[in-house]
């Protein structure tokens, strides 16, 4: 059986916790998003957010570097342990992302995800889709970030590539 098969949904996937820091928000604000709630401790108090708060982009950011460091070292053991390795292409693409709560610095914000779809390509033979819902829940247990993301991964079926051919099959 191939990682692809291997894979299921309702398969929950703990990528890990940040802790975010008043420092790093303003860092990542000034380059990326200058709103004045994720740069000005000040002018936060007096927004609607309350405080000084993490750009949502900050939080996505946050997010995908621990999910790709959390499937590497998974890669990586499933190679030294023998198993078969799920191998992922690029994704097409995401739904749903919110923010419904505020990350204010210190809170701990553990990222969550659960696969919630899977299926055949049927324009990229030997490609799945993998489908997986993605929540932050910071430590008071309120939700922070949400998103459901599609990833290709490679079936282990056997595909084809220009001028080969697939064993057992004939050429046409």
């Amino acid at each position: 059986m191939n990682a692809y098969e291997q894979t299921a949904i309702g398969d929950i996937h703990v990528f890990g916790s940040h802790t975010f820091t008043a420092d790093e928000m303003k860092r990542f604000a000034a380059k990326y998003d200058p709103q004045y709630f994720h740069l000005d401790e000040v002018a936060a108090r007096d927004s609607y957010l309350g405080g000084l708060c993490a750009s949502g982009w900050h939080t996505a950011s946050v997010m995908m570097g621990l999910l790709v460091r959390y499937f590497d070292a998974r890669e990586a053991k499933a190679r030294a342990d023998g198993e078969p390795v799920l191998v992922s292409g690029p994704s097409p693409g995401f739904d749903d992302l919110r923010w419904p709560n505020p990350v204010f610095p210190g809170d701990v914000v553990t990222f969550t995800a659960r696969i919630v779809g899977k299926r055949i390509s049927k324009s990229r033979p030997g490609w799945g889709l993998l489908s997986m819902t993605t929540t932050g829940v910071k430590q008071t247990e309120e939700i922070v970030f949400v998103v459901t993301t599609h990833v290709f991964v490679e079936t282990g079926e056997p595909v084809a590539r220009e001028g080969q051919s697939i064993p057992g099959q004939a050429e046409s």
